[in-house]
């Protein structure tokens, strides 16, 4: 599509005047309040030009415009200035993440409580796919008599833990010894390559303690194994946020988006994790209908090359998106950074 510099200016300007107002702009209104150097007339024949276009359109009888879809994507792809985070939003990011860092379930869900805080836009935050993991590492923490605390540290990062018998007398000393065979035999497997290739290994090693092998093996296998409550945990901060926008005060459409946002599996379909950068879907390219209204930004954070999860924001098409798309970007990192320290040490 060839856009002229002026056409250029005054779809930017229409953009970030509806963004701003979320009332239709009018040639008057870009005259007035954008210093372009033109007459509303002249603004109003380029504005006809780019309503054939495709770009902006008419709402029900107002004199002014909105941008369409095709507006808005052409906004982000030629014309967005790019967006930084102030320090004092990534001092925030930086603070708030860090002190939870400890259990990557409560960082992961936090993001996501303090994602939508700042954009005061829907976010979505899909944690760690638990069934793709493989074993990293395994601690036993004394419990109770003939009973221990069995801590699992995945590949991904996810800690869990069960109680695990461990049958009478078993010293500390000897729960360090299993741990130690398992930790060596087992890091970077999955249960399936264990099962088949290293089962008889750690029986060797361990025939002594095989009433509490067998145990700790059933546990790992279910840890592990890939099944319906293994499947990604979807994280919603701020859905209260869409109650705020002008364009969701129709009842049926709100009452629409909020039955997909409690629906786990429907937004996991329609978000877009990338190997690389940012991905923005905006109002009809959304698959669903429900979301035909609205644009969607993601991005992926990763552990050493891996893709963990996704970070995204919902919100309407009118939207800051050099904000959303700078916000999405810099979470993704810092989560990124703090993970992959976390597994390191």
């Amino acid at each position: 599509m060839q856009m002229d510099e002026r056409k250029k200016k005054i779809l930017r300007a229409i953009v970030q005047d509806y963004v701003n107002t979320a009332e239709p702009v009018g040639s008057r209104t870009i005259a007035r309040k954008f210093d372009l150097g033109i007459s509303p007339a002249t603004i109003r024949n380029e504005m006809s030009d780019m309503e054939e276009l495709g770009l902006i359109e008419q709402p029900h009888t107002s004199a002014g415009r909105i941008p369409s879809d095709a507006g808005y994507r052409y906004y982000v792809d030629c014309l967005m200035e790019k967006s930084n985070v102030t320090d004092d939003v990534k001092d925030v990011i930086e603070k708030e993440t860090t002190k939870r860092i400890a259990e990557i379930q409560t960082v992961i869900a936090h993001s996501s409580k303090l994602l939508s805080e700042l954009t005061h836009l829907t976010s979505i935050v899909i944690g760690p796919d638990k069934g793709k993991s493989a074993f990293n590492q395994i601690h036993f923490l004394p419990y109770e008599p003939s009973k221990a605390i069995m801590v699992v540290v995945k590949e991904n990062g996810v800690v869990e833990n069960q109680i695990v018998d461990i049958g009478e007398n078993v010293t500390a000393e000897e729960l360090q010894r299993i741990a130690n065979v398992f930790n060596h035999k087992m890091r970077g497997h999955s249960m399936e390559e264990v099962k088949r290739d290293m089962l008889h290994e750690i029986y060797s090693e361990l025939t002594r303690q095989r009433f509490l092998i067998d145990n700790a093996l059933e546990l790992l296998s279910a840890i592990l194994s890939n099944g319906p409550e293994e499947s990604n945990k979807v994280y919603l901060g701020g859905t209260l946020n869409m109650l705020n926008q002008p364009e969701f005060r129709d009842v049926e459409k709100i009452k629409n988006l909020f039955q997909i946002f409690e629906e786990g599996d429907q937004i996991i379909k329609v978000l877009h994790p990338q190997k690389e950068g940012l991905a923005v879907t905006i109002g009809g390219e959304n698959k669903l209908k429900e979301l035909r209204d609205c644009s969607i930004i993601t991005g992926t954070y990763w552990i050493d090359g891996e893709p963990l999860g996704t970070i995204g924001l919902i919100g309407p098409t009118r939207m800051d998106y050099g904000k959303a798309i700078a916000m999405v970007d810099y979470m993704t990192r810092t989560l990124t950074e703090l993970l992959t320290i976390r597994r390191r040490n």
